[in-house]
């Protein structure tokens, strides 16, 4: 139990940190640019998304590998350098497709996010910023996954809370004292995984670490299992990405850049519930690898189980929170005083973040499913909550009820995904090896 607390508590402060990346963000945009910002941040959080998702599918694919190694007493430092090194050279890949992106579609790509007369400009400076940082962003999620498994979850902790300190401080230094506007805002957050990386780089030091990186040639068949075990982690983030979009693209034609802006207050908000959640999941990730490789069900089902039960309580609490504290909330990002755009946001909240109910189980089920080498179901499940059900569910909700229908079609979405989730995690949990 002592275990289990310490590695959810540790990872979930650590992620509370991480998503105050993009909420930082939100406030000094607000103020330094308001609504037009505001907007343009929104359809530019996509593409920190897709990076931050690609880093944590190579981070967690190549640690889970490695825990599973440690599980079974295969302590093979051969193997082990082989997880870490093929996880940063398939980062050092993509980060190189996304440059070239940079360079030749960054206007072209914030058209496609929704971006438009006002909002377009300050959001091709944000998403080409930050896209030349995308391999600092890819190391740091690989190495905060690998260190965290390696058994010191409380310097990732320290890593990423540092980290997102540091964000802040240069967010507010970069938009005011240099006026740097929304190219400040993405330098600010660009920047930040270099401390991160800093931090960790400390644990490479050490006696400890069971993980090296070696030159060696690259294998497929070890670079197949590390996507396979960490793509349902993409899926997830890629779900938040095409969330955003799809959002935006339906909102901008009901109620324009101010609903958007809207929009973007409820969505950021739901960035860090998100994080808490996705910071239990990966917390017990480690302990769900290590148990499974041991044999270990006894173990395993419990840990299962806790985690299930701190993501229910977890969002009754969210939500009693999040509904006291609503109006406080959306003012401090409402520089214009704008009634309109306030008024859509409280309706919002109170629509939307009803889907944790239900997203909290979906997450964990997802992670513990990956974590146990069950790709095929991990698969399924996060295939739902991205593309396949949800913008189906959005398009048809905004049609017939326009505002309402779009704010409600998040927990009708995660809640038909329950229906999925909680089956397939209960017939593994009775036949793990199967």
């Amino acid at each position: 139990m002592k275990e289990f607390i310490r590695y959810v508590s540790l990872n979930v402060m650590g992620m509370i940190g991480l998503s105050c990346y993009i909420l930082a963000d939100t406030f000094f945009v607000a103020q330094a640019e308001g609504s037009f910002g505001l907007a343009a941040l929104n359809y530019g959080i996509p593409v920190y998304s897709i990076m931050y998702g690609i880093g944590l599918m190579l981070g967690i694919g190549g640690a889970t590998r490695f825990s599973i190694s440690q599980g079974k007493k295969h302590r093979n430092g051969k193997s082990e350098d082989a997880s870490l090194t093929h996880a940063v050279y398939m980062g050092l890949a993509a980060s190189l497709c996304i440059w070239l992106v940079s360079l030749t579609g960054s206007r072209p790509l914030a058209g496609l996010l929704g971006a438009e007369g006002d909002t377009l400009g300050l959001t091709v400076t944000y998403i080409t910023t930050i896209m030349w940082f995308a391999p600092f962003f890819i190391l740091n999620n690989i190495l905060i996954a690998f260190v965290r498994n390696d058994g010191n979850p409380q310097l990732a902790m320290i890593a990423m809370l540092v980290s997102s300190l540091s964000n802040i401080l240069f967010d507010y230094i970069f938009m005011f004292p240099f006026g740097m506007g929304m190219f400040g805002a993405a330098l600010a957050t660009g920047s930040s995984p270099l401390v991160s990386i800093l931090i960790l780089s400390k644990h490479l030091r050490d006696k400890k670490c069971s993980f090296r990186f070696r030159r060696c040639r690259p294998a497929p068949s070890v670079m197949g299992n590390i996507l396979a075990c960490g793509f349902s982690a993409l899926i997830a983030e890629l779900a938040s990405a095409v969330a955003l979009i799809t959002f935006n693209l339906v909102i901008v034609k009901l109620k324009g850049d101010t609903g958007v802006a809207a929009y973007g207050i409820v969505a950021n908000i739901a960035l860090v519930v998100t994080s808490i959640f996705t910071g239990m999941a990966q917390g017990i990730q480690p302990l769900v690898s290590r148990y499974y490789g041991s044999g270990d069900t006894e173990e395993l089902n419990r840990v299962v189980k806790r985690g299930i039960l701190t993501v229910l309580v977890s969002s009754v609490l969210i939500f009693a929170v999040l509904m006291a504290g609503m109006k406080g909330i959306i003012a401090v990002f409402d520089r214009d005083h704008d009634p309109a755009m306030r008024e859509m946001a409280e309706q919002g909240m109170k629509l939307y973040f009803i889907g944790y109910f239900f997203a909290g189980v979906n997450i964990m089920a997802v992670t513990v499913l990956s974590a146990a080498a069950k790709v095929k179901a991990a698969f399924a499940v996060s295939n739902l909550r991205s593309w396949c059900l949800f913008v189906p569910v959005i398009l048809l909700m905004s049609r017939l009820f326009a505002m309402n229908g779009v704010w409600c079609s998040f927990p009708v979405t995660e809640f038909m995904i329950l229906l999925l989730s909680v089956p397939v995690l209960i017939h593994y949990r009775k036949r793990w090896y199967d």
